[in-house]
């Protein structure tokens, strides 16, 4: 975690209490640091922020197309969702489209992010499967893809899969790197997970926004994956989750996809800046892992009020994100205030 540095801290009283480390890098399209605050070239995981580029190779070959695929469908391909009783019938719709099983997803199960839809599922005695998984939108992406090209289902998510080397080029390329540079682990649903330096993420988003100079299919793609999540942002994470709310505020405008442990991916839109403005990419590592989820939409909110994407009226509308908000105790009385402690550099 070299060249972290303060980004958001937390009052009480006159004391501040908490300091949330990160970094973060701003590219364009054409591989220029827009701006940046810490080291932007802190190589860590994209952690679920990689699933639209883990979805992205798919959609170029148009298995969405082949499989008659829906915008929501292609979102739930790159989210993170809540586990709803929504999100688990998209999921397995496509499973029925393109003729899955649900066995065949090698994410593992857990009980839904959405507490309402938990609680409704322990009284009525169910127990969560594998569509449940806040992942198992990207694993049926992976079995749908593998299905188009007539791949083995089975192990689709070792690294030596003839699926895991086309998305790892796909993201090596979109990221203007080596295949053999980026770092690969395991993730918390098992897929390969990379690791690279924020600017690379950071321009494999602004590609993302910006895709004009990329071949025609893959930018076609880019396109079809920017709209689905954008438009169907309740497939990528769920309700009250900062994604789901971001993308709704600023109505296709940015594209959000968040990660695990402190990662969040953006991709602002052409002209979301003003008429004629490029679109950009932002990567941004907390660097404690932010389990409590606060520091990572304020921290994300003040870079895209600083670069002036956001208006007076999105700033009140995702004002329980931050970036400014009091902190309150259990008697909802102010007690502190946390704030964001950085002015992004050219």
């Amino acid at each position: 975690m070299t060249g972290t540095v303060p980004l958001l801290e937390l009052t009480r009283g006159n004391i501040v209490e908490s300091v949330h480390f990160g970094a973060l890098a701003v590219m364009d399209a054409c591989g220029s640091l827009v701006a940046s605050y810490g080291n932007p070239d802190l190589v860590t995981f994209m952690r679920s922020s990689a699933k639209p580029f883990q979805a992205l190779p798919f959609i170029e070959a148009e298995g969405d197309v082949h499989f008659k695929l829906t915008p929501r469908e292609v979102a739930i391909m790159c989210a993170s969702h809540s586990g709803t009783d929504e999100h688990f019938n998209v999921v397995s719709g496509i499973q029925k489209k393109v003729k899955l099983k649900e066995s065949e997803l090698l994410c593992g199960t857990h009980w839904p992010m959405d507490e309402a839809t938990e609680h409704a599922m322990r009284a009525r005695g169910e127990t969560p499967t594998p569509n449940r998984h806040n992942c198992s939108g990207k694993h049926t992406g992976f079995l749908s893809h593998a299905a188009l090209r007539g791949f083995s289902h089975e192990d689709y998510i070792n690294l030596e899969h003839p699926l895991q080397k086309i998305i790892l080029q796909t993201i090596a390329e979109m990221s203007d790197m080596k295949p053999e540079a980026i770092e690969m682990g395991v993730d918390g649903c098992s897929a390969p997970v990379h690791a690279m330096p924020l600017r690379n993420a950071a321009l494999a988003y602004a590609r993302l926004a910006d895709p004009s100079n990329l071949a025609p299919a893959r930018a076609a793609a880019c396109q079809r994956i920017t709209s689905a999540m954008m438009a169907n942002g309740d497939m990528v994470g769920g309700p009250g989750r900062f994604d789901t709310m971001l993308m709704a505020a600023l109505s296709g405008r940015v594209t959000a996809k968040g990660g695990a442990e402190g990662f969040q991916g953006m991709a602002i839109m052409p002209g979301a800046l003003g008429a004629g403005s490029p679109g950009l990419g932002v990567a941004i590592k907390i660097s404690d892992g932010d389990l409590k989820g606060r520091a990572i939409p304020a921290v994300a909110l003040e870079v895209l009020r600083q670069l002036g994407v956001l208006s007076e009226a999105d700033l009140q509308a995702l004002a329980d994100f931050g970036p400014r908000k009091p902190v309150l105790n259990w008697r909802k009385l102010v007690v502190g205030e946390m704030r964001p402690i950085f002015s992004l550099e050219n």
